[in-house]
């Protein structure tokens, strides 16, 4: 990067490049609600923002501060380099992003009336009325209250009225939810990760041997539940391999540090220290840092990582063992 320049501003609409904003970024008079920002790359906000639009053009770029937008925020199609947000982003109306080139971070929680994501990275959770994401990883749970399209992400868990699904779907976490039955293109496969041996895969270790994916059928594991009160009745379908997560669990679970994997990387940015799964093959410590963490997620959606079957068979015997 650049050495950047500090700027101090008020204008009604503000264009960065090569910037250093030391504060932050909100309007002080009416006038000042519908400015929009333009960020031309290589800049870095160390404060909060508050904009009409945010457009983002090129990377290399970063937010420090919360972000708010009364009509949108665009990263351009066009952009490269890294993009990160290391607060939560909100907009009144949408978030969008489609670029292909570049690395676009996402540290907290995404809200807004619509979503729409290629490429990134989300630490937290995405909460909107309509989502979006192609070849993304979310750590959280992405929550909507009317429909969501994922296609080849990996997420933490879902809940919507209506999900579509195309390519290949990972969850990090037991359970799924949905209204209505997911409609899928054919070829489609779910798998399920809470029970793959992440710590491992993390340091290139070996994978244990109760380990592994677990490919989900929609038809088998599908629970559906009915929930009534004195006035409505509404159903729920919970797509869950529940059953298979409990009985792993007494064969001692917490061996594949996924918890504490998964919630060094939903802190973001708000780890205090870095931390480490122990040592390598090497003897060398494995550390926890959000870029590590996001490669790693990465590595396995493109299939570079290479997640083995779960067995599913285990000896009685090694359970009752565990209590004698």
């Amino acid at each position: 990067m650049n050495e950047l320049k500090e700027l101090r501003f008020n204008e009604t609409n503000i264009q960065l490049k090569d910037n250093l904003v030391k504060g932050s970024i909100l309007p002080e008079k009416i006038a000042e609600l519908d400015r929009t920002i333009t960020i031309q790359g290589n800049s870095i906000i160390e404060g909060a923002v508050y904009a009409h639009k945010l457009e983002i053009q090129q990377g290399d770029s970063e937010i420090k501060g919360a972000v708010f937008t009364h009509l949108e925020m665009y990263v351009n199609s066009e952009a490269k380099g890294n993009i990160s947000f290391k607060k939560s982003v909100g907009s009144a109306n949408s978030i969008v992003s489609r670029a292909l080139n570049c690395n676009l971070m996402f540290y907290s929680d995404i809200n807004a009336k619509s979503v729409t994501l290629y490429n990134a990275f989300v630490a937290g959770s995405i909460y909107a009325d309509e989502i979006i994401l192609q070849n993304c990883v979310v750590i959280g749970g992405v929550f909507a209250t009317q429909n969501i399209d994922i296609t080849n992400s990996i997420i933490g868990t879902f809940n919507s009225p209506s999900v579509k699904a195309a390519q290949q779907v990972w969850l990090l976490l037991p359970s799924a939810f949905s209204i209505e039955k997911i409609i899928t293109i054919p070829g489609t496969k779910f798998f399920n990760l809470s029970l793959a041996d992440l710590g491992s895969l993390f340091k290139g270790s070996k994978q244990s041997i109760n380990s592994g994916k677990i490919e989900m059928n929609l038809n088998t594991d599908e629970v559906r539940t009915t929930l009534t009160n004195e006035e409505t009745q509404k159903s729920l379908r919970s797509y869950t391999v529940i059953g298979k997560v409990l009985a792993a669990d007494l064969l001692d679970f917490d061996k594949f540090q996924n918890h504490f994997l998964l919630a060094a990387a939903s802190l973001g940015s708000q780890l205090l220290k870095n931390y480490d799964l122990g040592v390598n093959d090497k003897g060398e410590p494995v550390t926890l840092t959000f870029d590590k963490i996001r490669n790693f997620f990465f590595n396995i959606l493109l299939g570079k990582i290479e997640i083995q079957e779960i067995n599913g068979k285990f000896d009685i015997s090694d359970i009752t063992g565990k209590f004698n």
